[in-house]
């Protein structure tokens, strides 16, 4: 098995810290284009000057750009218009549904109405408007698209903060997730996991992990296709706001022992896992995730209790206006054994998330976690493909 040298690991290192330093630096969005209201409006001719004065009318609100904009397909009341009305099959989407109306953030939905519905990888039948309506008019009509959803329970899209390697998010999903992590030290492993995650009322997730993998022996020959211990958890948002920009969650987590621990894919013996998240919104399209929480083993003589604390700072930013979402992060991971004089280790996981596909549900994440206080832990490659199965199949959107 090939080894990583350790100098090339600190170089690729400092190499990722300091490409997120100068991500946090840019500025992914543009100037926001301003009204400016109607003036006098003078009117000259050889003999004469008069001027006449025309009434400065106030702005539209946002319910009257869209019941002028988006009311006859949408409907008045937001549910859309009959397809036998409209004329067209393509489905309308029903603003006052709370699970449709709050999951993406303003920008994919102004996206979609300034650039047309291709923008995000949906239907033509949705026009672009253009330079026909200013960014501040489509952020009032969003608010008051917003207003359609009276259960102010349900966390905005906003929150829904990058996918971090390791550190687990606050927010609720639907989720499909298939993750990789590759020894590149000492004896070889690959260990594999498929992460399903089902969003339930506001609030909720029922969340299923089964992990399996490969694993090379002293002789050199490699041992494969064990399946691990299966984790089976529920997460609940407890508080979350737009204002403050922050989400915080608990999860309760059980691994059963499913796995073939004389192989060294998992533990013998039945495992609670509670922990807490928290997500961050920070200026510049930056973010912040923190998790910590504990291991508790049923046969503590066959795993320890454990503590961990993980955190992964970001940002996301498109090169292109309208175009795919980079979020290069780093992550913190610590751990320390619940016993007198255990030893707490630390790694570092530089890493980097992109958006594939038009639509953005569908995203990809490389990075390495590093031991930083012990040269006897491998370094790993770890990769994750990301499938968030909402907002449609995995085929559509590219």
């Amino acid at each position: 098995m090939p080894t990583l040298d350790f100098s090339w690991t600190h170089t690729g290192l400092l190499a990722a810290v300091a490409i997120l330093v100068t991500a946090i630096g840019m500025t992914p969005n543009g100037p926001v284009t301003t009204e400016q209201p109607i003036g006098p409006r003078e009117i000259s001719s050889n003999r004469f000057v008069h001027v006449v004065n025309v009434a400065v009318l106030p702005p539209k609100t946002g319910r009257e750009l869209y019941m002028d904009a988006c009311a006859a397909c949408h409907g008045a009341d937001g549910t859309g218009v009959p397809q036998s009305q409209v004329g067209f099959d393509v489905p309308l989407p029903d603003f006052t549904s709370c699970t449709f109306a709050t999951r993406e953030p303003d920008a994919d939905w102004i996206a979609v109405a300034h650039q047309g519905g291709p923008v995000r990888g949906f239907s033509p039948m949705m026009p672009a408007f253009g330079d026909a309506l200013t960014r501040v008019e489509l952020a009032k009509i969003m608010t008051y698209i917003r207003s359609m959803c009276d259960d102010g329970d349900w966390p905005r899209g906003e929150l829904n903060l990058p996918r971090p390697l390791v550190t687990e998010k606050a927010y609720p999903e639907d989720e499909a997730v298939f993750s990789t992590s590759i020894d590149v030290e000492n004896e070889g492993a690959v260990v594999n996991e498929i992460v399903y995650e089902s969003r339930f009322g506001a609030r909720n997730q029922l969340e299923v992990v089964i992990p399996f993998g490969y694993r090379e022996r002293p002789d050199g020959n490699w041992t494969g296709g064990h399946l691990g211990d299966i984790a089976v958890g529920v997460k609940r948002a407890l508080f979350h706001s737009l204002d403050s920009g922050s989400i915080l969650s608990v999860t309760g987590e059980v691994l059963f022992p499913t796995g073939a621990d004389d192989l060294g894919f998992g533990s013998g013996t039945t495992v609670f896992e509670p922990f807490v998240s928290y997500g961050q919104l920070l200026p510049a399209g930056s973010f912040f995730h923190a998790q910590g929480g504990s291991e508790l083993p049923l046969d503590q003589d066959k795993a320890e209790n454990e503590a961990f604390f993980r955190g992964a700072l970001g940002k996301s930013f498109s090169i292109q206006p309208w175009g795919r979402t980079w979020s290069p992060m780093v992550e913190v991971l610590g751990s320390r054994a619940l016993e007198s004089g255990a030893e707490t280790h630390w790694d570092i996981a530089p890493q980097v998330q992109v958006t594939l596909n038009t639509r953005q549900h569908v995203r990809l994440n490389v990075g390495a976690q590093i031991p930083l206080d012990d040269a006897g832990r491998d370094t790993r490659i770890a990769v994750y493909l990301l499938w968030d199965w909402f907002d449609g199949g995995f085929f559509e959107g590219w």
